[in-house]
């Protein structure tokens, strides 16, 4: 089992007693999503203390900003600093049962070939789902440090070609190169050998930076492949804009299961759900950009950057595909039963690590 990657918690430290009554507040609202009232607390807990301990120990919880008290209720739910301090102080990630491994190997099990590594991606973000009941995500392996094997280009219209680079780590990224004339097959040929002579074995951000001293020198014989070469060597730092590359390397799973879940009944709130979910930009640059030095990741509500994810708690891990790191995980809800989506985000980055790398 994966680390957590651990917080900053502020907020008073707490009492033993206070510790118990705010594990038994978290578990009641994750599980009934009702805010916890001292008396359903007493009953469903045996903290050995009357419902009026319990309900002054809340007030002191809620002092502290471990706990909220809704307007409409009596009862309290749990504030982000309280799932911190859960996950930080208290959780103990659940093993999966037999059946849910199986489930994961079923889900995204492959044939192991490189080729496979989208496929087995986006059959982990629809795994995840599936078995947390969370919106399950993964991205590709962000692309800097990316080895190019190697380049096809294909006329595909009279003056557009398509460029597909092969990546060692098997991830495979397709472009379109607009050109002003067209260029017969016997040129594309030509480019083709020399573009994989020269460029072949470089990471793409050495591509990137270097790519007309590259090309520099070469002298193909046919007059169409020295004007698309010409091509390339003025606007090819765009061909290889890694942030282009990456822009569809994003993969989400079902957001129904997310859609089920009472803190989206409202229409406003499932239209933040699905508004969330179109902003793939967004969630591709939230998820690649976070650090995990080989631990789990999670991070509760305000603590995540940008605000439109301030209601979310976001759970991830790496896995390994070619000697580059994509990373999976989840989005949900801050009520968030994080012992079993921390062990299945686990195990599933686990899963797929082993399976590219059999």
């Amino acid at each position: 089992m994966g680390d957590v990657e651990r917080q900053v918690l502020t907020g008073g430290e707490l009492t033993d007693r206070e510790r118990q009554v705010l594990e038994a507040v978290i578990r009641t609202f994750v599980d009934t999503a009702e805010p916890a009232g001292s008396r359903t607390v007493a009953r469903r807990f045996d903290l050995g203390v009357s419902p009026a301990t319990v309900r002054n120990t809340m007030s002191d919880l809620e002092e502290k900003g471990y706990l909220t008290h809704p307007h409409t209720s009596a009862g309290r739910v749990p504030t982000d600093l309280a799932y911190r301090f859960f996950v930080d102080r208290l959780m103990e990630p659940f093993p999966l049962t037999l059946a849910e491994q199986q489930t994961i190997h079923r889900e995204v099990g492959g044939d192991g070939a490189p080729s496979a590594v989208e496929r087995l991606v986006r059959q982990a973000a629809q795994a995840l789902s599936l078995i947390s009941n969370e919106l399950g995500l993964a991205i590709l392996p962000r692309l800097k440090d990316a080895i190019l094997e190697k380049v096809e280009l294909v006329q595909v219209s009279t003056n557009k070609v398509l460029m597909v680079a092969t990546i060692k780590s098997g991830v495979i990224r397709t472009l379109y190169v607009d050109l002003p004339v067209e260029v017969p097959r016997d040129a594309l040929v030509q480019l083709t050998v020399i573009l994989n002579e020269r460029l072949a074995g470089q990471t793409l951000s050495e591509i990137r930076g270097t790519l007309p001293e590259r090309l520099q020198g070469a002298r193909p014989q046919d007059a169409g492949a020295r004007e698309l070469l010409n091509i390339f060597v003025q606007s090819g730092a765009e061909l290889f804009d890694l942030k282009e590359l990456d822009s569809d390397a994003l993969h989400l799973g079902s957001a129904s299961v997310l859609a089920s879940q009472p803190e989206f009944e409202s229409g406003e709130s499932l239209k933040g759900l699905i508004e969330l979910t179109e902003q793939r930009e967004l969630l591709a640059d939230v998820v690649g950009r976070r650090k995990h030095r080989g631990q789990l990741q999670i991070t509760i509500g305000g603590e995540n950057d940008p605000t439109e994810l301030s209601d979310f708690t976001l759970v991830t891990a790496e896995y390994e595909a070619g000697g580059l790191q994509g990373v999976l995980g989840v989005i949900g809800p801050t009520r968030m039963p994080y012992e079993k989506v921390v062990a299945i985000v686990d195990y599933t980055s686990s899963v797929i690590t082993r399976v590219l790398h059999p």
